[in-house]
């Protein structure tokens, strides 16, 4: 999904869920602070995948009702007909105005991270294109995130190796962050990734950020170089799965490392297309 605004809030319903876990997954040393949240909601029509995403309607500011928000589902469990549980990663956020130059604390994210328990939020969604798992098991699948795009891939990995009780094929991750402290559910703080460390088909690549005091983006392309044969051979299997999930700006340096990998920008458009008109490109960008 690479619409940042897939669900119209003139059309969709409001729903509303209650805060039942809110657990801090960064170490207390990291400057980031990001939150793993669990809501359960009661109401009919919710029923989503991961990947997809909802708007979480934050207080309004300035006369405005609400302040919306995208957020991508980490985790939903709709097997109780009379309780959905969605799970979200929120990250705390800040940003400097353009004129007066002070920062400011980004109104949903704040909104969230601060909620007690048991609070009750509105929604709208899910909407967009969800991450779909393939029937074929053996379908390798390459899966890239930056910061909070891990989420749809904690997900998307135990389903495949807990609920489906395993995978036959390939399984790699390429993760990265500003610093090894955010590595999210990679971290003294929450290891859930290292769950899967032992699974044959399973292998995780981190990159973090060359110089992460001046918000210098991760080196993503780096660590997907490092297994560069590997990713290549992945990419030219009719059978692989591509799923890219984080800022809206990780996209084209992705691309860029995919056609350096299979050496010639014609050959990755092939590809690509290939991808695409098969089911088999999956990107969700924030």
């Amino acid at each position: 999904m690479q619409s940042t605004d897939p669900i119209a809030v003139t059309d969709a319903p409001i729903h509303t869920a209650k805060l039942i876990g809110s657990s801090r997954i960064t170490p207390p040393g990291s400057p980031e602070d990001v939150r793993h949240m669990i809501f359960a909601t009661n109401d009919a029509g919710v029923d989503g995948r991961i990947g997809h995403c909802i708007r979480i309607m934050a207080p309004g500011q300035f006369g405005n009702k609400h302040h919306t928000r995208l957020y991508s589902l980490a985790d939903i469990d709709t097997s109780d007909p009379q309780c959905t549980e969605f799970s979200l990663l929120v990250r705390r956020c800040s940003y400097i105005d353009d004129f007066s130059g002070e920062r400011y604390a980004g109104v949903a994210s704040n909104y969230l991270c601060d909620l007690p328990m048991g609070s009750v939020v509105e929604f709208s969604g899910p909407g967009g294109h969800p991450f779909s798992i393939p029937a074929n098991r053996s379908a390798p699948l390459l899966m890239i995130g930056m910061g909070t795009g891990i989420a749809p891939f904690r997900g998307l990995i135990s389903r495949i190796y807990d609920t489906l009780g395993g995978w036959e094929g390939k399984v790699r991750l390429f993760y990265g962050a500003r610093s090894g402290l955010e590595m999210l559910y990679m971290n003294d703080e929450n290891k859930d990734l290292a769950n899967y460390y032992d699974q044959a088909t399973f292998k995780a690549f981190q990159a973090v950020s060359p110089r992460p005091h001046f918000d210098e983006p991760p080196a993503i392309e780096t660590a997907i170089d490092t297994c560069a044969s590997e990713v290549l051979e992945m990419l030219q299997n009719s059978d692989t799965h591509v799923y890219i999930a984080g800022p809206q700006a990780m996209l084209a340096r992705v691309e860029d490392t995919f056609t350096r990998i299979v050496r010639s920008a014609e050959a990755w458009t092939t590809l690509r297309q290939s991808l695409l008109a098969s089911g088999r490109w999956n990107v969700v960008l924030y």
